[in-house]
């Protein structure tokens, strides 16, 4: 483990929802800055013994834990405890290519030159292609739970990879059960946002044995400890507007990504829409919403053992994960 003592997580609003762990024990918690609130006796809230529970009843939920947060009984300090990610989703939903600018840096770094085609080209090409994308639904993708790991804990980077990657992204925590909910109305089925770092073994999205079948996100994206999670739930209330929030990623200190949910393709509304036209979402469930420029691949510079990744969403507090080999 990195970090998994901090004494204060910065965060929108006067409140957070955790999941928290003292001696091997995890518990729902309510955090405000350098406190933490042990939710797991409120006899107000039915005992819950994990942040699942609440979400499943959020709308019954919520004044409450407004009601505990201004309470003065109870609070500890946060330094001391463990914090895991803090939800435990049953579905996580991926949007891809969802940021103009990281469109382009992708079809860019995957040009070979071999259609004769120059950089300016390839670049004009892709701006294009996402005019007309707009034209259809966004494109997502699921991801598995078992890959989520907390916003302090190391990422494990598979003794078979080659190129670990990294992916900061804002992403939506479902607060209510969703079927076809419009666009209009999508944020209403949000309890929360977090941060969620989607990492990619950049080799293995186009498999060369069979190129028709297109991406093959399960073996890309679904490695133990790469979608680290939190440090936090912030309430839709604290951060009503998902439209303009900065998301930064330093790997050792250097900065990567810095980039506005301005640049999205689809913005968060659209996103979850479109995920609750296919499938049910359902509370607790994460519905990420792509990742900006700045990745590794472009670069020249991908993960390896030793590397540190500080990453911020304006609000949202701030993950901090070290890099280690299986």
């Amino acid at each position: 483990m990195l970090a998994t003592v901090p004494t204060t997580i910065d965060h929108a609003g006067s409140w957070a929802l955790a999941r928290l762990s003292a001696d091997g024990r995890p518990f729902p918690a309510l955090v405000s800055g350098d406190r933490a609130l042990d939710l797991s006796a409120s006899s107000a809230l039915g005992q819950p013994s994990s942040t699942r529970q609440l979400l499943d009843r959020w709308d019954d939920a919520l004044p409450v834990l407004d009601e505990l947060a201004g309470s003065s009984d109870g609070w500890q300090p946060l330094a001391g405890l463990t914090v895991l990610a803090p939800v435990e989703p049953r579905q996580v939903f991926q949007a891809g290519a969802n940021y103009r600018t990281h469109v382009i840096d992708i079809a860019v770094a995957h040009a070979d030159g071999s259609d004769g085609r120059t950089v300016e080209q390839v670049r004009a090409d892709a701006a294009a292609e996402m005019d007309t994308r707009l034209e259809h639904p966004p494109y997502v993708f699921q991801g598995l739970p078992s890959a989520i790991c907390g916003a302090y804990d190391d990422v494990v980077l598979p003794s078979d990879g080659k190129q670990p990657d990294w992916e900061l992204e804002l992403a939506a925590v479902i607060g209510r059960r969703a079927r076809r909910v419009s666009p209009e109305d999508a944020l209403d089925v949000v309890a929360g946002w977090t941060i969620v770092n989607d990492l990619t073994l950049r080799e293995r999205i186009f498999r060369k044995d069979a190129p028709a079948l297109g991406a093959d996100w399960l073996a890309a994206k679904n490695s133990p400890t790469f979608l680290p999670t939190g440090p936090v739930v912030v309430p839709r209330a604290a951060v009503p507007d998902p439209g303009d929030l900065r998301l930064t990623l330093r790997l050792n200190g250097e900065v990567m990504q810095d980039e506005s949910t301005k640049d999205m393709l689809f913005d968060v509304a659209h996103v979850i829409a479109h995920c609750s036209s296919v499938a049910t979402l359902l509370p607790g469930d994460l519905v990420l919403t792509g990742s900006p420029a700045g990745n590794g691949l472009p670069r020249g510079r991908l993960l390896r053992a030793g590397d540190r990744m500080d990453s911020t969403i304006t609000g949202l507090g701030a993950q901090a994960n070290r890099c280690v080999d299986e």
